[in-house]
């Protein structure tokens, strides 16, 4: 039972989380194509621009004040608690996904750190990566965007390095996007609101704006608006762990990063021309580039007459008795057929010894009440159909088991590749 009610618990903060997160990034989008969009030619005097729209059955009339209005209008609209809501349940669903269980999700396999250590620097982190970013951009480099931009870009990619010398690639990844996150609503936070704030009061006390908190407001607010596809991608990582498995994994973000600010700076420049255009071809060929480096690299071949099973402690599993884990041996070197790869014994005999704990109709790991993902392995037929998924998380990417809390070896994982690669037979 509490494992079923902790997955609806993840299930209930995730959705707050992408509820709250498209609603951020899509006033944050529509604004930059308003902005963009604005008819600048002859503007009545106090505006800047105006736009003619129809949506919904509807037409629409904005207008934009060079810095604001004589006098303010009875009914402003703020936005603000899209940005609050978003990072208050990302840092709920770090709770809940890394924090509550740290050594099966957060840390390495074989981290030597402790869960609180790990939880300690995942929320440090956090808070150090906004003061660095804040301090950067009141620095004298703050008066030169490009350089600003390119020094954040390699100081996020170098957090991302060092995420992966302590964290599981998955960890790695999503406290990288935690940290964007957290400058991002640090920015509405601390300079984008108080600016906004300090304008209005100006208005009504009747005296000159101070032009310099806007625009200081406006760099953050582009900033924001150039991290949203980064995060975004991160943000659905997890699914793909030829992504954040591989040993490369903070290149690979690093280039999906490169890629995914040529895509936005195309869109936030295309109404003036379509000079921008070739970023487009760009980072496709880019994405067709790293899914071939980031593919599997041939596998050894394994000997499957020596296998050989390492007895799993209690803690192994989560506290699963000792009686209740499979009974499996090993089959003769005999059984194996070297010209069709290894034996679908020797293979099963693998899997349910590292994988069917969790993956299974009725789990023994009170971790999972469950099968994680639907995914079972409780027949020939079923591990045979999730052949190349078993490839991709358990050989190629070795993200699981999760932990590695069944402790499976390499001579298993290559195995198991040996018998994927020469067809998942399982006759």
């Amino acid at each position: 039972m509490q494992a079923h009610l902790f997955e609806w618990l993840n299930l209930s903060v995730r959705w707050i989380h992408m509820i709250v997160g498209i609603a951020w990034i899509g006033a944050s989008f529509y604004f930059v194509w308003l902005e963009n969009h604005l008819d600048r030619r002859n503007p009545r005097e106090g505006l800047s621009g105006d736009l003619w729209a129809i949506h919904g059955g509807g037409i629409y009339h904005l207008e934009k004040y060079k810095l604001a209005p004589p006098s303010m209008p009875e009914n402003l609209h703020w936005f603000k608690w899209e940005a609050y809501w978003t990072w208050m349940s990302g840092v709920a669903l770090l709770c809940v996904v890394f924090y509550a269980n740290p050594t099966l999700y957060l840390l390495a396999p074989g981290s030597s750190l402790s869960g609180a250590a790990g939880v300690a620097i995942g929320l440090g982190s956090l808070f150090v990566a906004w003061f660095v970013y804040d301090l950067l951009c009141d620095s004298p480099l703050g008066q030169r965007p490009g350089l600003l931009g390119l020094v954040l870009f390699v100081l996020v990619i170098a957090a991302c390095f060092g995420f992966t010398q302590v964290f599981s690639g998955r960890g790695a990844y999503l406290h990288t996007g935690a940290v964007i996150g957290t400058i991002m609503v640090g920015n509405v936070f601390r300079i984008i609101m108080p600016a906004q704030r300090a304008l209005v009061a100006a208005i009504a006390e009747n005296r000159s704006p101070d032009p310099s908190l806007p625009a200081k407001g406006l760099l953050r607010s582009r900033h924001n608006n150039y991290f949203t596809l980064p995060v975004l991608f991160i943000m659905i990582s997890n699914h793909f762990p030829s992504t954040y498995g591989s040993r490369y994994n903070w290149l690979i973000l690093a280039g999906i990063g490169v890629l995914a600010v040529l895509v936005r700076h195309y869109f936030n420049t295309r109404q003036n021309s379509h000079k921008y255009a070739w970023t487009l071809p760009v980072a496709a060929l880019g994405m067709v580039c790293l899914a071939y480096v980031t593919g599997p690299a041939p596998l050894p071949a394994a000997d499957a007459g020596k296998i050989r099973y390492q007895p799993l402690p209690e803690t192994a599993l989560g506290g699963v008795r000792a009686d209740q884990r499979p009974k499996v041996e090993a089959a003769p070197a005999a059984t194996a057929a070297p010209a069709a790869g290894p034996a679908f014994a020797q293979v099963h005999g693998v899997i349910e010894q590292r994988c069917t704990v969790c993956h299974s109709a009725n789990p023994t790991s009170p971790l999972f009440s469950t099968a994680p993902a639907g995914v079972m392995f409780d027949t020939a037929q079923q591990i045979q159909q999730q052949a190349p998924r078993i490839q991709a998380q358990a050989v190629a990417s070795q993200i699981m088991p999760l932990g590695n809390i069944t402790q499976m070896t390499q001579q298993e994982r290559d195995l198991i590749g040996q018998w994927v690669s020469h067809g998942a037979r399982v006759d």
